[in-house]
């Protein structure tokens, strides 16, 4: 039941970010000849993730509490939960995974300085500076360049900011959390999208 729960949220996020493939925006990587800019294309693909994620966490996990404890159980562990879902972040992630076995036009992580998983520390040093960037900027996003391989990337970093009060708690109380301080509209951590040139 888990197992295809994960699998038709992950087709319905994956579904919602190809549409805005099916618009042109993967055929070309730079402007003004035709193609959109990796800025714009960037930008639009981070709109779509942030309003899935926040209306996920705002309209699922925020609504559950004590009410929906019996019926839903949000949970880091959710697949060993006979009633649990994945956290925002694992929803994330699976959407990513997703759209990754799609296309190879761009991808997507969440990150953080301060991960309660490894898997999501930053991995370069432009993945570095753009997470300690938005931190130090709130509200503003990061773009660069980088190479990694014979590839040459556009990568954009968008803050990832609490936007429920389960968030907070949830990484302020996590055994593994290595900042427990949080406050809601803190940056959290960021989104970071990759294109090849």
């Amino acid at each position: 039941m888990q197992h295809v729960m994960k699998r038709n949220v992950t087709i319905l996020m994956a579904s919602a970010i190809s549409a805005l493939m099916l618009t042109g925006c993967g055929e070309e990587k730079a402007a003004p000849s035709g193609g959109i800019e990796p800025k714009v294309y960037t930008d639009s693909l981070f709109a779509v993730m942030k309003a899935d994620r926040t209306n996920y966490t705002k309209m699922i996990i925020g609504r559950l509490g004590p009410a929906g404890a019996d019926s839903i159980k949000p949970h880091e562990y959710w697949e060993d939960l006979e009633n649990g879902a994945p956290l925002p972040a694992q929803m994330f992630r699976y959407g990513a995974e997703a759209v990754s076995e799609m296309t190879s036009d761009f991808t997507y992580s969440l990150q953080s300085l301060w991960p309660i998983n490894a898997q999501n520390a930053p991995k370069t040093d432009l993945e570095k500076e753009g997470l300690q960037f938005i931190v130090d900027n709130p509200g503003k996003n990061f773009y660069g360049e980088e190479k990694l391989g014979d590839t040459t990337y556009y990568t954009a970093v968008y803050p990832d900011v609490a936007v429920a009060a389960p968030c907070v708690a949830c990484h302020n109380n996590h055994k593994d959390s290595p900042k427990t301080d949080f406050e809601m509209g803190d940056v959290m951590g960021g989104v970071v999208i990759r294109v090849p040139m």
